[in-house]
């Protein structure tokens, strides 16, 4: 059975959090680390079960971990838990197969990005709703790329280096981010097909040739991988609210 939350709500969410999280440091399943005293996790499904389009929130959780994360978020919103797989691509899968079929519209989100906004999941998914197959959220790059290869190192340094080859033009560079949403039958068919891991949906639905189309994303949908992004996440939970 499905844990429902708006019954009038036309967007599924999933959320792969079977992930281990290694460049965040030793400890537990990245979607569990703590931030400010709460689980990543916690935080994440909190904004999203606040989306008023979302009428089904399901959580692909670590193996071992599914009944200690079902009762973790019994208090913050209806979730559906289940087990997520080794790769990120399998747990997406495994959660879209909890989707009923008449749900239209299917965001993929990562619990990594906590503090994302309501308003982007509403975006997204309007977007969705417009007839886009697949729909990302992103934000202009604001450094400078340049495109490196092996190079040799001064008289004396020791090892192979790198020189730049090139300067990538950032005007047409876009960051990604999620939640990334799809039409329900897009989304299934790809990964039905795919034949390889890609970091995001999106790459699987490229590969299709489908149009994938972008929205502005949001500065609060930062990613948190390094320690230094629970540092900034925390100060930023002290000057924005939900």
């Amino acid at each position: 059975m499905t844990a429902q939350l708006n019954a009038r709500g036309d967007v599924a969410v999933l959320v792969p959090a079977a992930g281990a999280g290694l460049r965040l440091g030793p400890g537990g399943p990245k979607a569990l680390r703590l931030l400010a005293g709460e689980p990543l996790l916690v935080h994440a499904i909190r904004r999203v079960a606040a989306a008023d389009s979302v009428r089904l929130i399901v959580v692909a959780a670590p193996a071992a971990e599914v009944e200690a994360v079902r009762e973790l978020l019994a208090p913050v919103a209806p979730v559906t838990v289940v087990a997520g797989g080794a790769e990120r691509q399998e747990s997406v899968s495994l959660a879209l197969a909890a989707v009923p079929a008449e749900i239209e519209v299917v965001l993929v989100h990562d619990a990594a990005r906590a503090l994302t906004p309501p308003q982007l999941i509403e975006s997204v998914a309007a977007a969705v709703r417009q007839g886009h197959p697949a729909v990302i959220p992103v934000l202009p790059v604001v450094d400078t790329i340049k495109e490196v290869g092996p190079g040799e190192l001064g008289p004396g340094e020791p090892g192979p280096g790198e020189i730049v080859l090139g300067t990538v033009d950032r005007s047409v560079l876009r960051s990604v981010q999620t939640p990334q949403g799809f039409r329900h039958e897009v989304l299934a068919a790809v990964h039905a097909s795919a034949d390889g891991a890609l970091t995001d949906d999106a790459g699987l639905v490229e590969k299709a040739g489908l149009p994938v189309t972008c929205v502005p994303g949001s500065e609060l949908a930062l990613k948190i991988t390094r320690p230094l992004d629970l540092i900034l996440a925390e100060a930023l939970l002290h000057v924005r609210s939900p």
